[in-house]
């Protein structure tokens, strides 16, 4: 046990129990936590009955450590064990040696996701604990669990008018909630969840709700009219800031180093000067409109593989004696539309979830093509597939839609997106709140029948009819984009830009990460081949190097 007391508390939990409730409004989180696992109970039952955001690391008089974060890990916790100590932190990079030693799975683990999935970090020797989970320590031994499990139970009974009038109810709340007395300020890039989220905060607030967009000056990426059109028919108070290329220039350097672990999430450029612009404006806490797509069936993936799950009701003796044989006839690859065909056979043939990895941009450009040998001989390729395969199958449903969702909460929300916006919101010097993560609307959508998430292939279908005649119709009907950035665009056209990345990714050739043959022609050919796809690999190349030149500008792979 460490000489100094490491515990801390973070989030705003709500505690079921009316004593410890009163003792947090008292003393504080902190000392609420340390008398609920002080009590004699189970760590998983007391968790059982705090909901909110919440990530706490306490030491007990007994010599226990307690460890736990909220159902999305909005806020991580990350922990090392050294002999016998424990100790853990907020993050990852407050627990790493002086001259930090890379795990180089992380970095393979990175690249395949564009981040680095819980529970591993950067940092070898040093994990973080996943959304939903608890870890004890006591006696030496330190245990990993999960005290919460998604799982779904339909309700098959309730008419679509009183749950629609019953989710209306649980947004008015959950945004209320969130709000906390200071300047009301919002997100709003004119999607469904962003424009939800500021019409609530009008019916709520007792002040117009101050919105703030970004633009791009890109054809194709720009969608202000969207967010316009919301601000107008909300009444909001409207900012909004174009980012220019030179704009990321200047910020790549420290939106990279601000994160604890290398982050490829390409929107964390432009939320983070959506937030510096409303911090600028005296705003002091905002809300996002993250988790509606996950919670309520809004993302094109479900839609697209609900498709190809469609062939595994064809017949078996269909499928395997006639449809895949053909599907490899030379004949059939030769012929336009038998080849669409034979497409779709092939990868609705691949089961879940490896097949919405399929054209992964790591494996599609090739492994050995992209990373050197050294880096392929340290990892294991498989790794991060084989952590998808247990993730999947632990979800409480049959259904495949329910099983997406779930899956998602923990890929695209807690290690993902919610970093993003947490990450890019500190560093311009605000706090977020996220009312789509409620409790109360997770448990709602647990229970909410999954065709009416997905309607046939009409997405989030229940929560645009729900909310129909209150958000605009055109932004019923739009197509997700959010801050989506116009990086290799840009990167093709502008000399800073382009200099920044070239410089950044020679530097992992120079350690020994990617080969340099690659590099060549990624900047050289491919990006002017296709800047928008693989503008996508220069950013995640670039955002890795920026990170370690910024946390372990020593590190070379052996």
């Amino acid at each position: 046990m460490p000489e100094q007391d490491l515990s801390f508390a973070l989030g705003s939990p709500r505690f079921s129990d009316a004593r410890l409730a009163a003792l947090a409004a008292d003393q504080g989180d902190l000392a609420a936590w340390k008398q609920a696992f002080s009590q004699g109970r189970s760590p998983a039952d007391v968790l059982g009955g705090v909901t909110g955001r919440f990530a706490v690391g306490v030491q007990l008089a007994d010599g226990r450590c307690v460890l736990a974060v909220d159902r999305f890990a909005v806020d991580s916790l990350c922990y090392r064990l050294d002999g016998a100590q424990l100790r853990f932190a907020p993050r990852a990079d407050a627990l790493a040696d002086e001259q930090p030693s890379l795990d180089p799975q992380a970095i393979f683990d990175y690249l395949y996701f564009h981040m680095i999935p819980a529970p591993r970090t950067i940092f070898q020797g040093v994990q973080r604990l996943p959304a939903g989970h608890m870890a004890v320590f006591e006696g030496g031994r330190l245990q990993v669990q999960p005290y919460w499990v998604p799982s779904f139970s339909e309700d098959r009974d309730a008419s679509f008018e009183a749950l629609a009038e019953e989710f209306r109810q649980l947004l008015r709340n959950a945004v209320a909630s969130q709000l906390d007395g200071s300047k009301p300020a919002c997100f709003l890039s004119g999607g469904t969840d962003s424009s939800t989220v500021a019409g609530m905060m009008g019916l709520v607030g007792e002040r117009p709700a101050a919105s703030y967009s970004i633009g791009f000056d890109a054809e194709g990426y720009d969608e202000m009219a969207f967010a316009r059109l919301a601000a107008r028919h909300f009444k909001t108070d409207h900012h909004e800031y174009y980012v220019s290329p030179a704009d990321l220039v200047a910020s790549i350097p420290a939106v990279a180093a601000h994160y604890d672990q290398p982050f490829g999430n390409s929107s964390a450029l432009p939320a983070y000067y959506c937030a510096k612009m409303a911090r600028d404006d005296g705003v002091t806490h905002i809300l996002a409109g993250d988790g509606g797509d996950e919670l309520f069936g809004g993302n094109t993936r479900y839609a697209k593989q609900k498709v190809f799950d469609w062939y595994n009701r064809i017949p078996a003796p269909l499928r395997h004696g006639l449809l895949e044989p053909a599907s490899g006839l030379g004949l059939v690859r030769a012929t336009p539309l038998l080849k669409k065909g034979a497409s779709y056979v092939n990868q609705a043939r691949v089961p879940m979830p490896d097949r919405m990895m399929t054209y992964n941009l790591l494996f599609h450009l090739g492994l050995g093509e992209v990373l050197t040998p050294q880096l392929l001989a340290a990892v294991d390729p498989d790794g991060p597939a084989e952590q998808q395969r247990a993730l999947w199958s632990q979800a409480r449903t049959d259904n495949l839609v329910n099983r997406m969702l779930a899956f998602d909460w923990r890929y695209t929300l807690a290690d993902c997106d919610l970093p993003k916006v947490v990450g890019t919101t500190g560093l311009a010097g605000l706090s977020v709140g996220f009312p789509m993560l409620d409790d109360a609307l997770l448990a709602f959508s647990q229970r909410l029948r999954p065709d009416f998430k997905l309607k046939g292939l009409r997405l989030r279908w229940f929560f645009k009819e729900a909310l129909r005649g209150f958000l605009p119709d055109e932004i019923i009907a739009k197509k997700k984009q959010g801050f989506g950035l116009p990086f290799g665009v840009w990167t093709t056209q502008h000399e800073g830009l382009k200099a920044l990345a070239a410089r950044s990714l020679h530097g992992l050739a120079d350690r020994g990460i990617v080969r340099r043959e690659f590099i060549g022609s990624l900047l050289d050919q491919r990006l002017g081949q296709h800047a928008a796809y693989f503008g996508e690999m220069v950013w995640i190349l670039m955002m890795l190097a920026q990170w370690i030149e910024a946390k372990a500008p020593n590190y070379r792979l052996a």
